[in-house]
């Protein structure tokens, strides 16, 4: 919710602001893909076929259609839809590991709409994930491991669409991909020590500066 318009506030046109601000989201969640493993959390591919099946094909769907858009337009959509964004970073969907597990159908439709989602925008796509998993039977260590897997998988496949249709800006791009290493590192430590009330009240705040100035508000 911040990368985004911040690229296009220093001057990245928004679709090529979307195309680039991928380049962080894959290495981060790659290193997170990389640590569960080590760990030793996760599933096998075979039983994640109901979930990253439909992902490929509306990742790959949401990145064609998104990437289509003027710049213009793009910026308007996206300062829109960071509303709900917010709405759902102060009150973040439940989860629930005993209500009743969806049918293989429900899982399919839910994940490839999120696919879609994630492919176009990808912000606030985390917040849903993890419901969403607990719904199609995860127990939450392993519904976190596959969520950033989730996230994986839908960089790996819009990010080449972006780069195809030239909209990534390489400097900026790597840049934001330090960033996201160096702060994915420092937010652990804050939150630990008890800062996220902080971290989620100041994120909010310049969200919502940011959603007004991308809707041309000032």
């Amino acid at each position: 919710m911040l990368t985004v318009p911040l690229l296009v506030l220093a001057g990245v046109p928004g679709n090529d602001a979307n195309g680039s601000n991928r380049v962080g989201i894959l290495t981060s969640n790659g290193a997170a893909v990389a640590s569960f493993r080590r760990l030793g959390i996760g599933r096998e591919a075979r039983s994640l076929v109901t979930i990253l099946a439909p992902v490929v094909v509306g990742s790959l769907t949401g990145s064609i259609a998104i990437s289509r858009l003027t710049d213009e337009t793009f910026e308007t959509v996206f300062g829109l839809l960071m509303i709900p964004l917010i709405i759902l970073s102060i009150r973040r969907p439940s989860v629930r590991t005993d209500g009743e597990q969806w049918s293989t159908a429900v899982t399919v439709l839910v994940f490839l709409l999120i696919g879609v989602y994630g492919g176009a925008v990808q912000a606030g796509v985390g917040l849903v994930l993890l419901a969403a998993l607990t719904r199609a039977g995860f127990d939450l260590v392993t519904a976190n491991s596959v969520k950033v897997m989730v996230n994986v998988l839908v960089t790996a496949i819009a990010l080449p669409v972006f780069v195809i249709q030239g909209q990534v800006r390489w400097g900026p791009a790597l840049l934001l991909a330090a960033g996201f290493t160096f702060g994915g590192s420092a937010g652990a430590h804050m939150t630990v020590r008890g800062g996220e009330r902080w971290i989620r009240a100041l994120t909010t705040l310049a969200a919502l500066a940011l959603a007004a100035r991308l809707l041309g508000l000032y």
